[in-house]
């Protein structure tokens, strides 16, 4: 969890007043939060009565009390040789691959600016030169190199970054982002995007009461998993060490950087699922994609 004195009904009402002004009625909160209005009437009450809110949006008051749950950085994997996108990926590496006239990265990288944070890395590899490209647009950009991705699994670009996990977006780079909204500047706990499904062969999430339980390939009822996660300040500090205990032990520089929370180490977290749709990011996978999805590769 995040330290921070918001129940989770609290953050909730405050982050959708702070996105879309506190001139909604309790309706139309409850509709946007999904709690009943007896809650939202309650809540209100508290968030009032602390002097979080004022007829202009939220007051100073209310801003410091969501400053423990603000995000600080984000952290782009992208060192990956994208093999499943041959022949485009033969020349450029997959997050720089356009579509429909836009990179990748730069749907993810403009949600992440658009939400106020301006602290960025990029963990490169495959053609990593490329990605002096993207200081044009973003000269905020840390450029990280990963000198091992032709030899490891993504959890070597997870070991160059390991000290940066707290409270940070850690996103697959290869994504194309629909739904910029799904990058907020206030996240209240540890958690990973996935698409309810009812059956699935690939990876995927299991869960209980929200949280996960197990990541693992193919599942039935289930989340179908997204690159994109949220990792407190707790959180992302543990990360610090179980990143480089999995990747030392046996076999460990093969595996996936996220199997490391979610399975290795899934004691030490507690990681909620954030739902989304399949509307919100679409996931090229192959160059049958691609083609599928801009006319112009056919």
């Amino acid at each position: 969890m995040t330290k921070g004195n918001l129940t989770r009904k609290q953050f909730d009402i405050l982050t959708y007043l702070e996105q879309n002004g506190t001139n909604k009625t309790q309706r139309e909160i409850a509709e946007a939060t999904g709690m009943s209005v007896g809650s939202v009437n309650r809540t209100l009450a508290f968030l009032n009565e602390k002097e979080f809110l004022s007829d202009a949006g939220l007051t100073p008051e209310g801003y410091q009390a969501l400053e423990p749950y603000r995000v600080k950085r984000a952290i782009f994997i992208a060192a990956g040789f994208g093999s499943r996108l041959v022949p485009i990926t033969l020349n450029t590496p997959k997050p720089l691959v356009r579509v429909k006239g836009v990179r990748l990265i730069d749907t993810l990288l403009d949600a992440v600016l658009a939400a106020g944070i301006n602290e960025i890395y990029i963990v490169r590899g495959y053609l990593g030169e490329q990605f002096d490209q993207l200081l044009l647009k973003y000269p905020m950009i840390h450029l990280i190199d990963n000198p091992l991705y032709q030899e490891t699994n993504n959890i070597s670009s997870a070991m160059c970054v390991r000290s940066l996990f707290s409270g940070a977006y850690v996103m697959d780079a290869d994504l194309f982002l629909s739904n910029p909204a799904l990058i907020s500047k206030y996240q209240y706990c540890s958690n990973y995007l996935g698409v309810p499904v009812n059956k699935t062969d690939d990876w995927c999430l299991e869960t209980k009461n929200g949280y996960i339980t197990k990541m693992k390939l193919g599942g039935i009822n289930c989340y179908w998993m997204y690159g994109i996660s949220y990792w407190s300040s707790e959180d992302g500090s543990k990360m610090t060490e179980d990143i480089q205990q999995a990747y030392e032990m046996p076999g460990g520089k093969q595996i996936y950087w996220d199997q490391v929370p979610l399975e290795f180490f899934a004691k030490h977290y507690q990681v909620e699922v954030r739902e989304c749709s399949f509307e919100d990011i679409i996931e090229i996978d192959t160059f049958s994609d691609l083609k599928r999805i801009d006319s112009a590769y056919c």
